[in-house]
């Protein structure tokens, strides 16, 4: 609630006072921050049941609740939202026009995007998650690129079309189960029962919905254009935790209908593989920054879909380590290409070369989330992809390999990468350009620190969802 209040408080005050606009908008995003990870503390882990539980009841009648609580899985989550928010706002620097309208959007997305991991009612999932829709759409339009308006509008199509599903989905599995509750316990309990064929049904619609914001192959086609066409900022929270409103959203439903998830396991994997490779190539083939990264995302979330689609404990855990790398390692990415961009107003690779020696410090941030990108040992991608890679081989064998394919794919387009930005001559038009400043190093440090961190000691985020993601394998294993 309290990024909400700050939105209120921002409204209010006036235009011409940026400076207060801003310092107010970083309160309440850092107060965010400050709050979710004291929740550390407090967090029993080895325990599956929802911890920080609250709930009013809105109507008995319909049986709708106002409803939150955290897991180990919807912590990390919370933790990722909350540290992206900050970073996005710190980078939120090259924002001239309009602050107050950015900063009052930006606090309302946070509250709404915060909502969908910690709502434990369905019809609250669902305000929530179309919540998120109305600021992302001004912060693009109003803020975006030459090409926003097609972009803003694309994206609202997109993913108001998969919210249709969703809803058809929840109101269905409402009908179908006898608890007159919208309770995501009670619901789970109940449409676990159902008959194999309706639950196929249900799965079916929430793909779908979810499959859109994940996004999988092929319902991707708003990704591209709206990560381009955003701010710099919002592309880090539209590739850093949007896209994880999905596959978080399709974990919970598969839980719900663990018998759909079983027989469509063969259609999960396989949208999985395409989209990792099809992802992958189509981000090899990208000379603008963005939208390299941009593609990477489909096949880094296609990752995270082929751990989901294991269904055993752990191909899931190395999904969630997945969204987590991910968020991390986009953030990062687009972090520095969008202050790289307000240097020198270009994204284009050939434009670019030698930059170690102009820009050491970006050089060092920039190399290190592409090679994380790419998987390296001793960084966060590399231990959600092995995780996911020895949950599929205990599933599917040596299909595996193809999976494995995306990883070489994304070496590739990482390499080359790091080839154009640091290597050869340097450009006259880049030979003034300044390297990182202190409140750049402060949005940026922390999602390098995250990605050695998890890398190299990943045993914290691993105890933190493990009770969770034993629970969620052992569903799909009584369900066999």
């Amino acid at each position: 609630m309290g990024s909400l209040f700050g939105a209120v408080l921002v409204a209010l005050l006036p235009t011409a006072q940026q400076r207060t606009i801003r310092g107010l908008a970083l309160f309440h995003v850092g107060l965010a921050l400050i709050l979710s990870w004291s929740l550390l503390a407090r967090f029993e882990q080895g325990t599956e049941a929802m911890q920080f539980v609250e709930q009013v009841v809105w109507s008995s009648t319909i049986g709708v609740s106002y409803a939150l609580g955290l897991d180990g899985v919807s912590l990390v989550m919370v933790l990722l939202t909350t540290l992206l928010f900050a970073v996005a706002l710190l980078a939120s620097d090259a924002v001239k026009t309009q602050v107050k309208g950015y900063c009052a959007w930006l606090l309302i997305l946070e509250f709404a995007t915060l909502g969908v991991f910690m709502a434990q009612d369905w019809s609250l999932f669902f305000m929530f998650w179309e919540l998120t829709l109305i600021p992302l759409f001004f912060l693009i339009d109003l803020w975006g690129g030459e090409k926003r308006h097609v972009a803003s509008l694309n994206f609202v199509l997109y993913t108001m079309g998969g919210a249709i599903f969703i809803l058809i989905g929840i109101i269905m599995v409402y009908r179908l189960t006898p608890t007159q509750s919208f309770a995501m316990s009670a619901i789970a309990h109940a449409a676990a029962g159902l008959p194999r064929q309706d639950q196929m049904w249900l799965l079916l619609a929430f793909l779908v919905g979810f499959g859109v914001k994940i996004p999988i192959f092929p319902l991707h086609g708003w990704l591209p254009l709206a990560h381009v066409e955003a701010p710099s900022p919002i592309s880090i929270l539209l590739s850093g935790v949007l896209l994880k409103m999905g596959a978080y959203g399709l974990l919970r439903v598969m839980a719900m209908l663990p018998q759909a998830a079983l027989a469509l396991q063969p259609l999960l994997v396989g949208i999985a593989l395409v989209s990792i490779l099809y992802g992958g190539l189509l981000a090899w083939r990208q000379s603008d920054l963005k939208a390299m990264i941009a593609y990477s995302s489909v096949s880094h979330m296609g990752v995270a879909l082929l751990g989901i689609s294991a269904l055993n404990e752990i191909g899931l855990m190395g999904a969630v380590l997945q969204m987590a790398a991910h968020g991390l390692i986009a953030g990062a990415l687009f972090l520095l290409i969008g202050l790289l961009y307000q240097r020198t107003h270009t994204r284009e690779l050939s434009d670019y070369g030698a930059l170690v020696r102009v820009m050491p410090g970006f050089s060092l941030l920039m190399a290190l989330a592409l090679l994380a990108a790419m998987g390296l040992p001793g960084l966060g991608g590399f231990i959600a992809e092995l995780h996911v890679l020895i949950g599929g081989f205990e599933r599917w064998g040596w299909l595996m390999l193809l999976a494995s394919l995306g990883v070489l794919i994304s070496a590739a387009y990482a390499i080359r990468a790091m080839g154009q930005l640091f290597t050869g001559p340097v450009r006259p038009a880049m030979s003034e350009l300044h390297d990182l400043q202190p409140h750049e190093w402060l949005a940026a440090v922390p999602l390098a620190a995250g990605l050695v961190i998890l890398g190299l000691y990943p045993a914290p985020v691993i105890a933190l969802i493990s009770a969770t993601v034993k629970e969620l394998a052992a569903i799909f294993t009584y369900s066999l």
